[in-house]
């Protein structure tokens, strides 16, 4: 009897220790605002994505904050990460929505990185999508095997971006003919070169080019060549790139590039924001994905919600510092061609 009425009191110590807790968060953030750093241009994919949310997931908070969102470009999203990483309150009122290639940068030890993704708080993802490479329906390229024969120009959104990065990489590992026009500074001004002629094709999200052009890529004025990741996208009836790479090492060197993709739009809080309000912002993140309202904004948007939960982008970015050494090293030096 004396066990049970101990295990009683607790379990109710527990609750009531729980109950403090999450009143605590609440007081915190009662009458504060959250200020959400996003990585890119206004008007950008990323940007559009965090108002989306940002509009919505307040009334989920404790407390209710009032958020408000800023832009801070550069660098292919590095300014804003290392600001954020160094600079940014370390008490649960600032997030980011940071670049998905960045953690990977950060394995590559690209420069201008000041930042640990390991330390990062990974809050939650809006988005899984894929990457394609895709050219108008003008360009005298009509399949990926074309590449091998006929030289396609690919605009660049500066260095560090995947935008740069992705026909670069490519065309070391496969020997596709892929020229890489640099100095658009963002991918929305590459997609406005696209539509003018100065460039062929661009390789980004399948999110991104929807939400650019919604309908282009199921009527083919932008035609897709191939996928960046494993698996052939069946919607598009193209390869996957690794069908065009000759070795395992190659193909494992695409796939690493690849990995990125994982981590959709990834939002972060900064290194030691304390561990009840990281929490709670991942409980919250992930009540605001299954909001209606929310959704309906996503459905007339054109914009596909697919929520990734902040402990398994944790687990992503884990797997990818994780990458074994010689695999490493090859991979670096594809990134200095």
């Amino acid at each position: 009897m004396k066990a049970r009425h101990l295990c009683l009191a607790v379990a109710l110590w527990s609750v009531s220790l729980a109950g403090a807790k999450a009143q605590e968060v609440a007081d915190f953030y009662r009458g504060k605002q959250i200020r959400a750093i996003v990585s890119t241009v206004v008007g950008g994919d990323y940007d559009t994505w965090m108002r989306l949310i940002t509009r919505h997931w307040s009334k989920y908070i404790p407390g209710h904050p009032s958020m408000l969102v800023q832009n801070m470009p550069g660098a292919g999203g590095i300014v804003a990460a290392n600001s954020f990483y160094h600079t940014a309150p370390r008490d649960g009122s600032s997030i980011a929505m940071i670049g998905r290639n960045l953690a990977y940068q950060a394995l590559m030890k690209e420069d201008g990185i000041r930042f640990d993704p390991m330390k990062f708080n990974w809050i939650g993802s809006p988005e899984v999508s894929n990457r394609i490479c895709v050219v108008m329906d003008a360009s005298r390229v009509k399949t990926a095997a074309d590449l091998y024969e006929t030289e396609l120009l690919m605009g660049g959104a500066g260095a560090g971006t995947a935008v740069s990065t992705t026909p670069r990489l490519v065309a070391a590992l496969t020997g596709m003919k892929m020229k890489l026009v640099e100095g658009y500074g963002s991918a929305s001004a590459v997609q406005l070169a696209m539509e003018r002629g100065e460039v062929d094709g661009v390789c980004q999200t399948v999110g991104a080019l929807r939400s650019w052009r919604p309908g282009w890529l199921e009527s083919g004025k932008m035609r897709v060549l191939f996928n960046m990741e494993r698996n052939p996208i069946a919607e598009f009836k193209v390869p996957s790139i690794l069908d065009f790479a000759p070795t395992p090492e190659q193909k494992q060197l695409l796939l690493l590039f690849s990995s990125s993709v994982e981590l959709g739009r990834p939002i972060v809080a900064p290194p030691e924001t304390p561990a009840d309000r990281v929490a709670v912002l991942r409980q919250s993140f992930a009540q605001v994905m299954a909001d209606p309202a929310m959704r309906d904004d996503a459905d007339r948007m054109k914009i596909d919600l697919s929520l990734v939960k902040g402990e398994e982008l944790k687990r992503l970015v884990e797997d990818l510092m994780a990458t074994p050494p010689d695999i490493l090293r090859k991979a670096q030096a594809l990134s200095q061609l």
